[in-house]
């Protein structure tokens, strides 16, 4: 039953009956219905802001088993990531030293990263920044493997070249030189016996009759074959290859010819004192990557422990050089 409201008349002490017109009760209608709708809405704000619903719930969940899922995933990269160090200092400090060869640089292993931003589809979600650290670190991960990969694959060229190696290197005395009675002048500062000053020795000086067999000290090919009046007079240069190279000196003649592949042991010429030389002798230097080095720590296929201190102490012994 619609309830009847009255208003009180002073003038005529009486109530009159309230009759509203067609536009206030639409006013009011629409009053009562904003009323609502606006406290409704802020139920609804209350209530959403204090409880979830089931589906919220859920993605709930699933962002916290995916956030548990990402912390995860980051400590096994971190055990990838030092196991991958591991790999990499084996790589540069143990098989490349066997190998004789350089480790690889810091600079091609970190190859690629940076740059321009790769991940900006992901911004802009609650979690992007574990989003955008995990993919960075499996990307730089993916790319050292890559690198890893690559560098072991040289490794194993290297491994079965190895054999092929140790052929090469120089590891034997160019002259035959029982009881070292042949080492004269060795590797550092000499006095030059024509120009009689001091002037460092690159190499070592066997003494040798006129005619005395020369021995190639490692396999490798005739690099040149030189003829000269001053200097090295007539010498051999042979290329053992991995780096290696080694200069036979004042040469009375030649056996080997230039392009010829030689072995360890085989004779490639004869002492002499062409050149600058004061006497018959083999003045032998051994060259690594274009650096001239000691040939008296290439002797180990001829020396024992006892006779390789006393070729150093022979050699080291000489004030003047022979050229």
């Amino acid at each position: 039953m619609v309830k009847v409201k009255y208003r009180f008349n002073r003038e005529s002490l009486s109530y009159d009956k309230i009759t509203l017109s067609f536009k206030q009760k639409i006013i009011r209608l629409l009053t009562y219905f904003f009323a609502t709708l606006l406290i409704g809405i802020i139920y609804n704000i209350i209530f959403t802001s204090l409880f979830h619903t089931p589906k919220e719930k859920g993605l709930i969940r699933e962002n916290q088993q995916l956030l548990t899922q990402y912390s995860e995933l980051n400590k096994r990269f971190d055990l990838i990531d030092k196991t991958l160090e591991d790999l990499q200092k084996r790589d540069d400090n143990i098989y490349r030293v066997i190998f004789e060869t350089e480790p690889i640089p810091a600079s091609v292993r970190s190859a690629g990263f940076g740059g321009a931003n790769r991940y900006q589809d992901l911004h802009g979600f609650e979690n992007s920044e574990l989003v955008i650290s995990t993919t960075e670190r499996l990307e730089k991960i993916s790319r050292k493997l890559v690198v890893q990969s690559k560098s072991y694959d040289e490794v194993i060229r290297m491994a079965k070249n190895k054999e092929e190696m140790v052929a090469s290197v120089p590891a034997i005395m160019p002259i035959s030189n029982k009881d070292l009675t042949r080492t004269a002048s060795g590797w550092g500062w000499r006095i030059h016996p024509i120009y009689k000053i001091r002037k460092f020795h690159y190499g070592m000086d066997f003494t040798a009759p006129t005619g005395t067999d020369i021995y190639v000290t490692g396999d490798g090919v005739v690099e040149s074959i030189e003829s000269s009046m001053r200097g090295y007079g007539k010498h051999i240069v042979v290329n053992h290859g991995f780096g290696y190279k080694t200069i036979y000196a004042h040469l009375s003649g030649f056996k080997a010819k230039k392009g010829q592949k030689v072995k360890r042991g085989e004779v490639i010429g004869y002492v002499g004192s062409t050149g600058t030389s004061t006497a018959p002798h083999l003045h032998y230097e051994v060259v690594k990557n274009d650096a001239k080095v000691n040939p008296v720590h290439f002797y180990f296929n001829d020396l024992t422990p006892e006779e390789f201190d006393k070729m150093i102490f022979i050699s080291s012994n000489s004030g003047q050089s022979f050229d």
